[in-house]
C-alpha cells in the first residue's frame, strides 16, 4: 500500500515537471471557489475544448503545501475519495464532503495531436464548511445537475415575409445543462445582440436578438433582411450545436397586382349584372315564369275534375 502511495506521488512530482514541455490548452471551471456543507455533496467542474472522438487522458490531483496526490488516476477514483466520487463528464461529483476533503484540487486534461502532446490544466479550492458555519454565513447550498451539453437545437425561419410586418425567428433546445445561450447568423456573419448602435445602426438592419430565450424579431422586416439564417447554441459544456441554415426571402408588397386583382373582379361582376338585365329585358325570366304558372293552372283543373268525379 505505501509503495502504490509513493508511486502515484512520484508520478503526480513527473506530471509537474513533464507538462511544462508539452502545448497547453485552455481549460475552464464554472467555481473556482467551491463552498460546501458538510455532509452534502461538492461539483468540481473542469470543462475542455477539445474536439470529439480525441483520445482523453483525465487526471485529477489535491495539492496541500509541498504534497501533491492523485484523486483520480488511470480511470479510478483513489484514496478516500475512491468510493465518495464520480466523474461528471470530466468534471468529479464529492458525496459526503468532510472537512478533510478541503484544498486545492487540480483538474489535468492531456491529448496527443499532430502537434504533439497538449495539456490544460484548472485549479479549484474546495471549502467543506460545518452546519452552524454554513448557516451562520447563510451559505444557500444549491442542488448540483450534471452538467451536459447543448443538442442540435430547432430553429424556426419563415420562408417569405411582406415589408413592413414583424418578424420572429425562433431557437430552442431543451438537453444542455446549464441552459443554453443561442446566437443567430446572418450569411454566416454572427448579428449583434443591441441594435442602434455600432454596425447594426451603420447597415440600418432593425432586430432584436434575445440571447437567452433564443428570439430573433424584425419589428419592420425590409429587403434588406433577405439572406441565410441559422443558430448556434452553447453552454460551455461540450461543442456548441446549430441548426441547419434556412433562406427568408422579404419582398415589397405588390400594390399594383393587388389593384388589377380589384378591377378584374369588379368587372366581372359588372359583367354579371348587364347579363341579369339583358336576360330581362329579352323577357327570359318572365316566359319562364309564365310557363310555371300555366303548368299550375292545369294541375289545378286536373285535381277539379278529379275531385269532382269522386264525388259523383
Amino acid at each position: 500500500m505505501a509503495s502504490r502511495r509513493l508511486r502515484l506521488l512520484l508520478l503526480g512530482y513527473l506530471g509537474v515537471f513533464c507538462y511544462h514541455k508539452v502545448t497547453g490548452i485552455a481549460i475552464e471551471t464554472d467555481n473556482k471557489n467551491v463552498k460546501a456543507e458538510e455532509f452534502k455533496e461538492a461539483i468540481l467542474s473542469c470543462k475542455h475544448k477539445f474536439s470529439k472522438g480525441m483520445s482523453l487522458r483525465i487526471e485529477w490531483k489535491k495539492i496541500q503545501s509541498q504534497e501533491v496526490s492523485f484523486v483520480y488516476y488511470n480511470g479510478e477514483f483513489t484514496g478516500d475519495l475512491k468510493d465518495r466520487a464520480e466523474m461528471l463528464n470530466t468534471g468529479i461529483r464529492i458525496r459526503n464532503v468532510t472537512r478533510k476533503d478541503s484544498g486545492t484540487y487540480r483538474c489535468e486534461i492531456s491529448a496527443k495531436s499532430e502537434e504533439g502532446q497538449r495539456l490544460g490544466e484548472a485549479t479549484i479550492t474546495l471549502t467543506v464548511l460545518d452546519k452552524s458555519v454554513a448557516s451562520s454565513f447563510k451559505i444557500e447550498i444549491l442542488e448540483s445537475k450534471e452538467s451536459v451539453p447543448p443538442t442540435t437545437p430547432i430553429c424556426v425561419v419563415p420562408n417569405s415575409a411582406m415589408t413592413g410586418t414583424v418578424v420572429e425567428l425562433s431557437c430552442k433546445e431543451a438537453e444542455g445543462s446549464p441552459p443554453s445561450e443561442y446566437q443567430w447568423y446572418k450569411n454566416g456573419v454572427a448579428l449583434l445582440e443591441k441594435t442602434g448602435t455600432g454596425s447594426a445602426r451603420t447597415a440600418n438592419i432593425t432586430y432584436t436578438m434575445n440571447k437567452k430565450s433564443g428570439t430573433l424579431i424584425f419589428n419592420t422586416v425590409s429587403k434588406n433582411d433577405t439572406g441565410e439564417y441559422f443558430c448556434v447554441a452553447s453552454n460551455g459544456i461540450g461543442l456548441p450545436q446549430k441548426c441547419s441554415m434556412k433562406r427568408m426571402q422579404v419582398d415589397d408588397l405588390n400594390v399594383s397586382g393587388i389593384i388589377a386583382a380589384v378591377v378584374i373582379v369588379a368587372l366581372v361582376m359588372a359583367l354579371c349584372g348587364l347579363g341579369v338585365l339583358y336576360a330581362q329585358k329579352k323577357g327570359y325570366f318572365t316566359k319562364e315564369s309564365s310557363s310555371q304558372k300555366s303548368n299550375s293552372q292545369s294541375t289545378s283543373e286536373k285535381d277539379f275534375k278529379h275531385t269532382k268525379s269522386f264525388v259523383i
